[in-house]
């Protein structure tokens, strides 16, 4: 069962208790048990005690018998924040792609030390997880099904998205400006096919100029827009 954002808290917290205060905690592992709530962690024991609770994949690398000294704990705090910084950027990724820098800024907002930040981002980029290059060409082709606009507009969003300029030119060697914004206009050339010709152009030319649309691309669309409305 998913962990909720309380409880995943709660073992980080309990992790990070034990690293912080476990002073002289070197010893031998006794055992790795299963956890029984909450599904991929485990729970480890050295010199049968309770030590902390780890994710399944640093739990792997371990073996009853195995002693661990104060160098080895330190390796599995490093671990298990790799872990726990990881799983963070996958439940950021998890409703859409996202830009390398969206996902660096918001591992930084959920205090994740900098030391771990780019080896998780290489990590997801190895995987295939984030390439900025696959992202732009999704946000450009989604704006251009849901939301089109000007190229200048898409670049200026892309760049707070943190793309390069290379990344950005790929993206927008496809878009279409006088399409985009015919198609941008339709909606509002139905709802205002009821004007006069001169206040539907000044509606749709205005709204189209919003959208980052230069005036001659929206004054062209306008017309072809008030051809078809009133065909």
């Amino acid at each position: 069962m998913p962990l909720g954002a309380r409880s995943r808290r709660s073992l980080w917290l309990t992790t990070t208790a034990f690293f912080v205060c476990r002073g002289n905690m070197s010893g031998q592992i006794t055992a790795i048990e299963p956890q029984a709530r909450h599904a991929n962690r485990y729970n480890l024991y050295i010199d049968n005690r309770f030590t902390v609770g780890l994710s399944a994949i640093v739990a792997a690398k371990l073996r009853v018998g195995q002693t661990l000294g104060e160098a080895e704990l330190a390796e599995l705090e490093k671990q298990e924040g790799l872990e726990d910084a990881h799983e963070k950027a996958l439940r950021f990724l998890e409703p859409r792609p996202r830009s390398t820098a969206e996902v660096k800024q918001h591992l930084r907002k959920k205090k994740v030390a900098p030391e771990l930040i780019e080896p998780v981002l290489a990590r997801l980029t190895d995987a295939g997880l984030l390439d900025d290059a696959a992202f732009a060409k999704f946000w450009v082709e989604n704006r251009e099904q849901f939301r089109p606009r000007a190229g200048r507009a898409l670049r200026f969003e892309l760049r707070r998205k943190g793309l390069n300029d290379t990344a950005i030119a790929e993206a927008l060697e496809t878009v279409d400006e006088s399409e985009s914004a015919y198609r941008a206009g339709l909606a509002r050339a139905q709802r205002w096919s009821a004007l006069e010709r001169r206040e539907f152009r000044d509606k749709i030319c205005a709204f189209l100029v919003r959208r980052g649309f230069s005036y001659e691309v929206a004054k062209q669309a306008a017309e072809r827009l008030w051809a078809e409305v009133r065909s």
